[in-house]
């Protein structure tokens, strides 16, 4: 009877380990396949429009920087406006380079008021040949455009200063 048992018990176990060997052996289920990334193409960087943000906030530090007590004229205001103006069509154009509008080039300090304005007027007529080069972007050169006009706003604003 022993023997009865015993032969039940591994006829009932035999079956279940062998159900369970299949479940052991049949692979687990592909994984699903990696999902297609697009890679836009990098925007490509703008030189000409950064170096004339450089000079840009180089004529902008100039104008706006008076040392003593010299108060703004109105002339040098919409110098500053109009150079802001070009920053900020510039900037929408090109890759934004992050930097504030008050960062610029290091300057030596120049106490003479008609020296610091022509130095100015020559870092803003480099920015305009900076970025009046041929652009093929439409919306870019719309921008640029802008931008050029308000650069010669901002140089006719300067010139405006010397005849106060």
């Amino acid at each position: 009877m022993l023997q009865m048992i015993r032969l039940k018990n591994i006829l009932v176990t035999l079956p279940a380990i062998a159900v369970l060997a299949g479940c052991v052996a049949a692979p687990p289920p592909p994984p699903p396949p990696p999902p297609r990334v697009v890679v836009a193409p990098a925007p490509q960087s703008h030189p000409a429009y950064l170096h004339s943000l450089s000079d840009l906030r180089a004529a902008r530090w100039l104008i706006e920087h008076r040392p003593g007590d010299w108060a703004q004229s109105a002339d040098e205001g919409e110098a500053v406006r109009q150079i802001d103006a070009a920053i900020n069509d510039i900037k929408k154009a090109a890759i934004d380079d992050g930097k504030n509008t008050n960062d610029h080039p290091p300057l030596d300090e120049n106490p003479d008021h008609r020296g610091r304005i022509h130095e100015a007027l020559q870092y803003l007529r480099k920015a305009r040949a900076d970025i009046a080069r041929e652009e093929d972007n439409a919306y870019a050169q719309g921008l640029r455009n802008r931008a050029i006009g308000h650069i010669d706003g901002a140089i006719n604003a300067a010139h405006r200063v010397f005849q106060d």
